[in-house]
């Protein structure tokens, strides 16, 4: 039996800003419905965002459980900072590793809506 992995659920309050921020930071196409915004994004599984009118942030790593997180590795760790940033990504704890000295290891981020992820070296 083969399963694989087809789509990634994220469930946002506001679709437009999150699903924009993982359309800029994984490239690909976006397409969009009232309730669903879809990112397909290459080499990846289809990361559907779903209209969650109560959804609450996690508070993570202080708080709450992250419920889940993604990790990416990607071939240049500073770049792949400035471009998660710029698309609206926020810095989570610890933050001290996030300036463009270092090349190895990983960086945690949350998304608009607030779901945690990683970039690392691959």
């Amino acid at each position: 039996m083969n399963i694989t992995l087809s789509s990634v659920i994220i469930d946002a309050a506001d679709l437009e800003p999150e699903s924009a921020f993982w359309h800029r930071l994984l490239g690909g196409s976006l397409t969009r419905t009232p309730t669903h915004h879809f990112v397909q994004a290459p080499g990846l599984p289809v990361l559907v965002i779903q209209s969650a009118p109560g959804h609450v942030a996690p508070d993570w790593p202080d708080g709450n459980s992250q419920q889940m997180h993604l990790d990416f590795a990607v071939d240049d760790l500073s770049t792949a900072d400035r471009t998660a940033t710029e698309a609206g990504a926020g810095r989570l704890h610890p933050t001290d590793d996030a300036g463009p000295a270092p090349r190895k290891g990983s960086r945690v981020y949350s998304s608009p809506a607030g779901h945690p992820f990683c970039l690392r070296s691959a």
